[in-house]
């Protein structure tokens, strides 16, 4: 028997349920871990609320990330035997799968050795972050040494994890918060210089920072009328990944800013990555080196234990966290 989170109508975090669940063997594929950290996600939070891109099957079961101890595994694997340390990448729905239990069964694919250097806290903390940012820094954005990333909602843990790959390319990332309390925080976790949205003329700052060069790439999952603000100071080229949608309002993109700049927009998410097998595999390859050499480390905001899960989903909701929040068992 596994303790396990479950949920049975949507809600706030008071719908959070733990209860006794039978885990089967691991099936064909699959690899059974006892868990000792979770990582919370935002998706979690919306699916809890019924804001998610799929809808819940109730009872219904939640979890991106974890990390832990092999336990078993099925038939036809072999990259892993019990006793190893690993981390599980968000690769699947939580229709599939969900890892907020004490022992699960995952999906081979999503299942990655983490380095010794890590603490399962740590590991756990790491691959959703990581990932998320090398898809747009790296995979599709191609962002070299030299140029400037502009990264908003910089705070959360993968705008830390853009801060993070942006230095280990070689690259200058600029943080952008909606005010200045944050800044030292940021600076510390290696943003180059950091814009309080609220407080500073984005524009200015940008043409000062870039000597009027501009952003290269730009890493946001605010969106909104805002935007019209980043295309105005974009390269020549530059490529904008939108991640998110914290502001729901459409995007406001000025068509001589497209056309004169020939500027790239495009919606990203972390399944371009997880779902491919080769693109998993050169991620899983970059992230696992940063993270061994320590030039990639999560920052971890707050630890909670498994039983207080529904405080763990309300300290995320207070949109207060700098870094990571993570439950450990």
């Amino acid at each position: 028997m596994s303790k396990v989170i479950t949920f049975s109508h949507v809600g706030g975090p008071e719908v959070l349920e733990i209860t006794d669940v039978a885990v089967p063997a691991p099936a064909a594929g699959e690899v059974q871990i006892a868990v000792k950290a979770l990582g919370i996600n935002r998706a979690e939070i919306m699916y809890r609320t019924g804001h998610y891109v799929i809808e819940p099957q109730f009872p219904a079961r939640l979890g991106y990330e974890a990390a832990g101890v092999v336990e078993a595994v099925g038939p036809g694997v072999s990259e892993f035997s019990p006793g190893d340390k690993v981390s599980v990448i968000p690769s699947f729905m939580f229709t599939e799968y969900g890892m907020y239990a004490e022992r699960v069964n995952a999906p081979v694919h999503a299942v990655v050795n983490h380095p010794e250097n890590l603490s399962f806290a740590e590991a756990a903390a790491s691959w959703m972050m990581f990932v998320t940012a090398y898809g747009a820094l790296v995979e599709y954005g191609n962002l070299q040494a030299g140029q400037y990333a502009l990264l908003g909602a910089a705070s959360s843990s993968v705008g830390i994890a853009a801060i993070q790959i942006a230095n280990m390319l070689g690259a200058h990332p600029i943080a952008l918060s909606r005010t200045s309390k944050k800044a030292d925080l940021l600076r510390k976790v290696g943003a180059a210089a950091v814009i309080a949205t609220r407080e500073q003329d984005l524009a200015a700052e940008v043409n000062s920072l870039t000597d009027g060069q501009g952003v290269n790439l730009v890493f946001d999952p605010v969106g909104g009328p805002d935007t019209a603000k980043i295309a105005s100071v974009m390269a020549m080229g530059g490529r904008f990944f939108q991640y998110g949608a914290l502001d729901s309002r459409d995007l406001s993109i000025p068509v001589m800013d497209i056309l004169g700049k020939h500027l790239t927009f495009r919606g990203y998410e972390l399944f371009e990555i997880t779902t491919h097998p080769v693109k998993l595999a050169h991620a899983k390859d970059f992230v696992y080196q940063g993270l061994a050499s320590g030039q990639l480390k999560p920052v971890i905001d707050k630890v909670f234990a498994f039983d207080d899960i529904a405080n763990a989903h309300r300290y995320m909701e207070a949109n207060g966290q700098v870094g990571k929040i993570v439950v450990t068992l």
